[in-house]
């Protein structure tokens, strides 16, 4: 066999480049995960080479399991990977589905399939990410009807994977005991990425982060209670990383704001814009998380109908 190919020309052409880069931008930390992101990558390019000189017929399998906590970036990796199969021709379209069990189990006879089917015809010619995947398996349920969604995945995992990369995420060690009671799923995973939980330093600068994103600063009194805040939420239930970040913003962002307001009411005629985008000490150290012992962060910080934390945020976590 003769011939070569100009990888580097190939590289620029789709680009993937900027794909890593934004990646790195959009993610802090998680270099374990980073990097295999890349070696799938370099994978990816050289089977594409590969084909071009003949030398490879079938198109690699490219199922995908991501493990790791809540708020580790599983989902953002996702959309990323999406991208990267589409530019190099691995992926009709490029676009992720993400969905869940309900998106796919019916609750009676007749109706799971349809549904497996019609998810699985929104996500052809890109990827489908199924988050908390073990869900669809409930051996304890004698009617349960995941069986028949796993089935129906596994057949087009297997026939049409030319067409469909299939993801599953979730808890690592739930993951493991959902492959071992499905080995099916287990033969047709080609690559495994574990996600680490953040660090508390990458934590707070995940926030800086977001709060640069919405245009709000962290004067260091601010910065100084946040990482107090991370210190101590990171010890309670239910702390999701990233997500659990988000949430603390958004419940200062209330209190910044409930704390604009009423200073509006009370005859505060004009508001600097230094002031609408400045998050004081105070509105980081109302949380509950404070508190000794510390309690859920669950409720508003202040009593003023028009910021209710509980109306605004249904989908926070308990105690973020």
């Amino acid at each position: 066999m003769t011939g070569a190919v100009d990888l580097k020309a190939l590289l620029q052409e789709a680009r993937v480049a900027e794909v890593l880069d934004q990646l790195d931008r959009e993610l802090v930390g998680l270099a374990p995960v980073k990097a295999r992101i890349r070696e799938i990558a370099a994978f990816l390019v050289v089977t594409r080479a590969r084909k071009q000189l003949g030398l490879e017929s079938t198109t690699p399998n490219l199922h995908m399991c991501f493990t790791g906590n809540p708020g580790t970036g599983k989902t953002t990796v996702a959309q990323r990977m999406a991208d990267i199969l589409h530019r190099l021709g691995y992926s009709r379209k490029g676009h992720l589905v993400s969905v869940t069990r309900d998106d796919l189990v019916g609750q009676y006879i007749g109706h799971t399939a349809p549904k497996t089917k019609d998810i699985l015809k929104k996500a052809m010619g890109g990827v489908l990410f199924i988050d908390e995947a073990y869900y669809l398996y409930r051996p304890e349920n004698e009617r349960d009807y995941g069986q028949e969604a796993i089935e129906i995945l596994l057949q087009v995992m297997e026939n049409q994977r030319d067409d469909v990369v299939v993801i599953l995420a979730g808890y690592k060690d739930r993951m493991d005991t959902f492959f071992k009671s499905n080995p099916g799923f287990s033969s047709r995973i080609a690559h495994h990425i574990d996600f680490p939980d953040f660090s508390e330093s990458e934590l707070l600068e995940i926030a800086r982060l977001m709060a640069r994103e919405l245009n709000y600063r962290l004067p260091d009194a601010a910065e100084a209670a946040l990482r107090e805040y991370i210190e101590r939420r990171v010890r309670q239930p239910h702390f999701a990383n990233a997500r659990s970040i988000r949430n603390a913003l958004d419940r200062a962002r209330l209190r910044h704001a409930n704390r604009i307001y009423a200073d509006a009411v009370a005859g505060n005629a004009e508001t600097s814009a230094d002031a609408l985008q400045t998050l004081d000490e105070a509105d980081i150290r109302a949380s509950s998380v404070f508190k000794t012992p510390p309690e859920p962060d669950t409720d508003p910080p202040y009593s003023s109908p028009l910021f209710n934390e509980r109306s605004l945020f249904r989908d926070a976590r308990r105690g973020h």
